[in-house]
């Protein structure tokens, strides 16, 4: 709507006009004392706007059009587009209304085309209803040849017979055929004076770029749903429908910025409810999750208490909730406690709840931006398999496993940190926390368990934000119970270091990382690194060009994990000797040299025209007897036994 009028509709209009709420109401009907009730018009038809100051949510659109009017400079053609219910055909018959307004109270064809359109002018009844004369509408959906484009380029000739302009309006024209758009081009692009056209879609992208480039395009915006739903307490106040504000806020965002989805979705909750509207009623009708309820299973999951998390999701399942949906909806929360981090106005948006205004803002200045990421991307990866798996219910379940377990796990920095330092605990990780890994919580809990299958008692939420110097995933949220003394830790028991393993040489490196089953450094080692000393302890390299700096830190990192003792990794300015890559590549070139200069080798590939040698390799058989040793001669000569090298006779 325009940026001088506030979003509620207009209540002005006169009674007379037979118009109410400045929105099609129909014709009233004549009060007779036998006549039955009129039938009942569903909101989405009763309160469908009239004037572009009844539209909400598209300001730019009518800034730009009342300029436009305003100046005189009326293109011959636009094209409106956007999701459904935003309000296209609705804004096509308001601008065949303000192309044609005539006031009603003056001469026939005075006035201008003008957007400020304060009473029912000459037309506007006709058009509104559709049955104009002048303005005809045509649904591409159903009439997409060429022929019905032909009906509208030979009644485009005549001039109009009561209005000011004769007005077609297309809707979903994506539909038309290529003839279709071929037909109208010409049309489209030098049509008469007094013709103008006026083109509706849902999919912007079908239609062709010779159409787009002859026509002036508005995009219509989903309404934001602050917007839709003091449009919707407006409606609900003029029909005498009583709802509370949480309801409101679950219609709004369920419509998607849709105001006539949301007013359909409020047409059901009204009659679900039958009286009063309750957020508890629109819940259960769509099929969604408590907020509140989400709020705290989504807590539980930034405790890691996975067996609270999975009770939860259990219990609002057993209430209805769609599993998908709930999922859904941590991800929508993620969304908004990452916004209200960012951004803390965010909380004045009138479409959030208490709940979610007052909460979030906390675990907003208590959630660190790296946890809040890997939760958004385990969730919204998590929807697409509960939408896709066969059992839903199971696939939620395990994405909140994954969730809750994760919550402890260190981030990128912390583990580079830990792995720096050589300890076994990240900097900053309060004790006794459950541990995402198996070294936090109990000791001898074992390794990679879980927090909330460590902890003894789930963590409480506190809202104060984690110390600056030390963030961790663990440090947002406090491990001790509100109210509740932490016992003083025991004395830790160093581990006793495992045995030193020695290397003798680099290939025995290469084999270790191997046997680790580490293959980024297996082949990092063997492709990227040019030995230029090597002794057990130390190891001195160059790198390829190309190769990461950081591959000397984690290679001895590596080393003093794999071995049990400190490493010595130095990167050398020295060339060093040839990759291992690269010395296994020279070494296959010669033996291919070889084997191409071997006699019948040359003879098999003149044999065969286009052959070629794709490989080598060497292959002992296994018939083959070892030689035998001077010791093994000796002693067959003394049992009198031929050797492996005399010729027996038979």
């Amino acid at each position: 709507m325009s940026a001088d009028r506030p979003d509620t509709p207009d209540l002005t209009h006169a009674p007379d006009e037979g118009v109410g709420f400045g929105f099609d109401l129909g014709h009233a009907p004549a009060p007779t004392s036998g006549a039955a009730a009129a039938p009942y018009r569903v909101l989405a038809r009763k309160y469908r706007p009239q004037t572009f100051a009844d539209l909400i949510g598209q300001e730019a659109m009518v800034r730009t059009l009342s300029n436009a009017f305003t100046s005189g400079r009326i293109a011959q053609a636009y094209i409106l587009t956007g999701v459904r219910g935003v309000g296209k055909t609705t804004t096509a018959r308001i601008l065949a209304r303000a192309l044609n307004y005539e006031p009603a109270d003056g001469p026939a064809g005075g006035g201008a085309p003008t957007l400020d359109m304060p009473t029912l002018g000459r037309h506007c009844r006709d058009i509104i209803e559709s049955r104009h004369v002048d303005v005809q509408e045509m649904d591409a959906a159903s009439n997409t040849g060429i022929g019905d484009i032909r009906e509208i380029i030979e009644a485009a000739r005549y001039k109009p017979v009561l209005a000011r302009y004769k007005v077609f309006i297309i809707d979903e024209v994506h539909m038309l055929s290529t003839a279709a758009f071929n037909g109208l081009l010409k049309t489209l692009e030098e049509p008469p004076e007094h013709v103008k056209f006026i083109f509706a879609t849902t999919e912007i992208r079908k239609v062709p770029v010779t159409v787009l480039s002859r026509t002036q395009r508005f995009d219509l915006r989903r309404v934001e749903a602050g917007a839709l739903a003091r449009h919707l307490r407006a409606i609900c106040d003029a029909e005498g429908v009583g709802i509370d504000t949480e309801a409101l806020s679950l219609v709004a965002r369920a419509a998607e910025g849709s105001v006539r989805d949301a007013l359909s979705l409020l047409d059901q909750a009204i009659a679900h409810a039958g009286g009063m509207v309750h957020g508890e009623q629109v819940r259960a009708l769509l099929g969604l999750a408590d907020r509140g309820r989400v709020i705290d299973l989504f807590e539980a999951l930034m405790k890691g208490d996975v067996a609270q998390a999975l009770t939860e999701l259990r219990e609002q399942y057993d209430s209805g909730a769609d599993p998908a949906v709930v999922i859904a909806d941590l991800a929508e929360f993620t969304h908004l406690v990452t916004k209200l981090k960012i951004i803390p106005e965010t909380a004045d948006d009138p479409a959030l709840v208490e709940a979610e205004r007052v909460r979030g803002r906390d675990f907003a200045k208590a959630l660190s931006m790296r946890v809040l990421a890997r939760a958004w991307q385990m969730l919204t990866k998590g929807l697409s398999e509960v939408q896709q798996a066969a059992k839903p219910m199971q696939a939620a379940e395990m994405v909140l496993v994954r969730l809750a377990y994760a919550a402890d796990l260190p981030t990128p920095d912390e583990a580079l940190r830990r792995l720096r330092e050589g300890s076994s605990e990240p900097a900053g990780r309060p004790a006794g926390n459950g541990g995402g890994s198996g070294s936090g919580g109990g000791g001898a809990a074992p390794s990679g368990g879980g927090s909330a299958m460590l902890a003894t008692a789930p963590r409480a939420f506190s809202p104060a934000p984690a110390p600056a110097a030390a963030p961790s995933a663990a440090s947002h949220l406090s491990v001790a119970a509100r109210g509740t003394p932490s016992p003083a830790p025991s004395p830790a028991v160093a581990p006793q270091p495992a045995p030193g393993m020695a290397i003798a040489t680099f290939e025995e490196l290469v084999a270790l990382a191997s046997q680790k089953r580490d293959l980024r450094m297996k082949f990092a080692l063997e492709n990227n690194v040019r030995l230029v000393a090597f002794e057990d302890g130390k190891l001195e390299v160059a790198l390829v060009a190309g190769g990461s700096p950081n591959l000397i830190q984690e290679l001895q990192g590596k080393l003093g994990e794999w071995t049990g003792r400190r490493w010595l990794v130095a990167l050398s300015r020295e060339e060093g000797e040839p990759t291992l890559a690269e010395q296994a590549k020279s070494a296959r070139d010669a033996m291919m040299t070889g084997v191409r200069a071997d006699p019948l080798v040359a003879a098999a590939l003149a044999r065969f025209p286009g052959a070629s040698i794709v490989d080598v390799r060497t292959q002992i058989p296994d018939d083959v007897p070892p030689a035998a040793s001077p010791d093994d001669y000796e002693a067959m000569a003394a049992r009198d036994e031929p050797g492996p090298d005399d010729e027996i006779e038979f």
